[in-house]
């Protein structure tokens, strides 16, 4: 399907014979293939059966069905066509109505041709960028099994490459990135897809947590074995136990930890704080950092022998600025997400919104945009169908 409108299908739907026929000659003229309807029920049939259209250009006002009735039975039939308004400059409110249930634009009467092919053309970019966008997810997941990753990037696709490979070794693998990119989802992927998937995956945050607490909560501790430790307790290694403990922010624990953790690598075995039994464990240690530990090896704040212990494999994520092309992809994954989860039907983001989505640089990554589709979801009409530029936050406009 081409820009220029080879091969897109579309309906021109008007109870004037006249508009019919010159609007079916001017789009004609452009490559396009079109089809008339006189009425709404007409029209709806045309959409039955034909699973191809790309656009409906309907009258808002007629006789049987009106604008906004065949728009939303249409979109119940086939969700990612676009449908164009034609309205008199008495009914622009429900024009505007329109759009908030899922119609792509409007134009008013007397319209100019030019301006109708102009919008027309962007329905069907549109359209086109919804069907290659719903192809690559589901090659995505028919691919690679990872329901919560999205990524057609070739940063991506060596991403999950490595995961296939590493998931079903016993290799330690450290996972490097800035904040926000998915290390945690990384992580459980290679849970997941491992033959260690069917038992825990145990993640500790260790940049929340003092030393004490740290050890305490990676090793467990004995009644007694300091202040407020009023009874025995199990720590994540015991929890982890034939599974996969994982480790986010490895490069902010302490020394003390590092020589306890280094041992349990090692030797499969530790003490609880305050014990002398010693606990064997068999545990696929994942560990993530978004700081340069080589950095912090040289200066001595992160123990040589550990750090190379900790990256016998190494996968990097990259920054979303460094794959702005997923972009879409990820919008689409978040907006399923979070429509239904708020009970919302939002299908997709206008041109608009995705053009500004695509200028901004995302310092926070994933997870920013991921917040900015929510809020966005969070704040449309009940029965709004797109997310609208209005909805983004203030930061992604202002760069747009």
């Amino acid at each position: 399907m081409g820009n220029n409108g080879a091969s897109a299908t579309v309906l021109v739907v008007d109870d004037e014979p006249n508009i019919r026929r010159v609007v079916q000659a001017a789009l004609a003229k452009d490559g396009y293939e079109v089809m008339t309807a006189e009425n709404g029920k007409t029209a709806l049939d045309a959409v039955s059966t034909n699973s191809e259209l790309d656009v409906i250009i309907s009258d808002l006002i007629m006789p049987d069905m009106n604008g906004v009735e065949l728009l939303e039975a249409a979109r119940q039939i086939n969700p990612s066509v676009s449908v164009i308004m034609i309205t008199a400059h008495g009914t622009i409110k429900s024009a505007v109505d329109a759009m908030r249930l899922g119609a792509f634009d409007y134009i008013t009467k007397p319209f100019d041709l030019d301006e109708l092919k102009v919008i027309v053309r962007r329905a069907v970019e549109r359209r086109q960028l919804i069907n290659e966008n719903l192809t690559l997810k589901q090659q995505l997941k028919t691919r690679y099994k990872f329901d919560n990753i999205v990524g057609q990037s070739s940063a991506m696709q060596e991403v999950f490459r490595l995961v296939e490979r590493v998931a079903n070794s016993r290799a330690s693998v450290l996972i490097r990135g800035e904040s926000g990119t998915g290390k945690e989802l990384i992580a459980r992927a290679i849970h997941y897809n491992s033959s260690r998937a069917q038992k825990p995956f145990v993640p500790v945050a260790c940049v929340a947590l003092s030393e004490q607490l740290l050890e305490s909560e990676l090793f467990g501790h004995e009644k007694g074995a300091f202040t407020g430790a009023i009874s025995q307790k199990p720590g994540r290694f015991e929890m982890a136990h034939m599974g996969t403990l994982f480790l986010d922010e490895i490069g902010d624990i302490p020394g003390q930890v590092q020589m306890k953790l280094l041992r349990v690598i090692q030797e499969r075995e530790f003490e609880r704080v305050g014990g002398l039994k010693t606990i064997k464990v068999d545990v696929r240690l994942i560990t993530a950092t978004n700081q340069d530990l080589e950095k912090a090896v040289k200066e001595g704040k992160f123990r040589e022998d550990l750090y190379y212990r900790l990256q016998v494999v190494q996968i990097y994520l990259p920054p979303l600025r460094d794959r702005m092309e997923d972009v879409p992809l990820l919008v689409e994954h978040f907006i399923e997400k979070y429509s239904k989860e708020n009970g919302k039907s939002i299908k997709y983001a206008s041109p608009e919104a995705l053009e500004a989505m695509m200028k901004y640089k995302w310092p926070g990554n994933v997870r920013e945009l991921e917040n900015a589709v929510e809020r966005a979801v969070v704040l449309a009409e009940p029965d709004a169908q797109l997310i609208t530029p209005d909805l983004l936050p203030p930061a992604v406009l202002m760069q747009s």
